[in-house]
């Protein structure tokens, strides 16, 4: 089913796959809602008349993918759809835009996509406030468990925990741990902050909690189990797993634009057939959140 969509898909968008950089390349829109200083994906849509929302990292935002999922639920469902995606967003992003928590309390529903818990300011190491895969600089703390690391080296979160990791298997699992933490107590917060109805997504190619891939730093959402996600299942009305298929990561660059120099970046992205996985995913599970939304507006009216 998948398969046959991406394909009319790709009939309409044409050759999708583009490696000549300034041949062609995506217009992404860039727009602001409120007073948010981060510039969301466009178009900019309207809020009025009911909407949800979708709050996430690169994959809600669908860097070199012509319709992400947000837009491709919009078109299944016919409702409204703001991509609030930010590419390599932690949940600070989100926590502390006052803008984007008003906007996302408003909707009719929330999709929030599990981030990583590397991309967020903690006890050891601080993040530039929106881009949150930039490293800033380390505490007095992180400097006295690492005397041996020089982290003016870093740029960013991923290449400084990676190097840490190497220097000490028993220092790092400090780090992890108050990562994990950390992300637990801004989610909760998070959460907490949103009025609407709230469905948290998994969307990665594996299962929550894969410890090789997690030794290995190569598992996004970064250091996020399974435990972790069951603590929240109270706080949110739906939690939505997609562990993308075999065939979608196989098959993964089609329908991707990007540039000759954006091709390393582009293979980072889940691709063309998770979003197609997700949305379906979600289409199956929003129509009942906002029909009782909808419906609890109206009585209190």
């Amino acid at each position: 089913m998948f398969w046959g969509n991406l394909a009319r898909w790709t009939e309409v968008v044409g050759t999708m796959t583009y490696e000549k950089l300034g041949q062609e390349a995506l217009e992404y829109y860039p727009c602001r809602y409120g007073r948010s200083k981060i510039l969301f994906r466009g178009p900019k849509r309207a809020l009025e008349g009911g909407y949800v929302a979708f709050l996430g990292g690169s994959e809600t935002y669908g860097k070199f993918i012509p319709r992400p999922f947000p837009g491709l639920v919009e078109d299944a469902l016919g409702t409204t759809c703001v991509n609030l995606g930010w590419m390599n967003a932690g949940v600070d992003a989100f926590l502390h835009d006052p803008a984007i928590l008003q906007l996302a309390s408003g909707a009719k529903a929330v999709v929030i996509q599990v981030m990583g818990a590397q991309n967020m300011s903690n006890r050891f190491y601080g993040v530039h406030p929106r881009r949150n895969d930039r490293f800033l600089q380390a505490s007095d703390l992180l400097r006295t468990v690492f005397r041996d690391v020089d982290f003016t080296e870093f740029h960013f979160t991923r290449h400084m925990l990676q190097h840490l990791r190497t220097q000490s298997e028993e220092r790092f699992d400090m780090v992890r741990s108050e990562l994990k933490a950390a992300w637990s107590a801004r989610m909760e917060r998070l959460l907490s902050r949103i009025s609407a109805p709230v469905v948290l997504l998994w969307l990665s190619n594996h299962a929550p909690g894969d410890a090789a891939l997690e030794a290995e730093m190569r598992s996004d959402p970064l250091f996020v189990d399974r435990a972790m996600i069951e603590a929240l299942r109270p706080r949110v009305q739906q939690v939505v797993e997609v562990v993308v298929s075999a065939e979608a990561q196989e098959r993964r660059g089609e329908g991707m634009v990007f540039g000759q120099l954006e091709a390393p970046a582009a293979a980072e992205m889940l691709g063309t057939g998770a979003q197609m996985e997700a949305a379906e995913a979600l289409r199956e599970v929003l129509p009942g959140l906002i029909e009782s939304r909808g419906g609890r507006e109206r009585g209190a009216m």
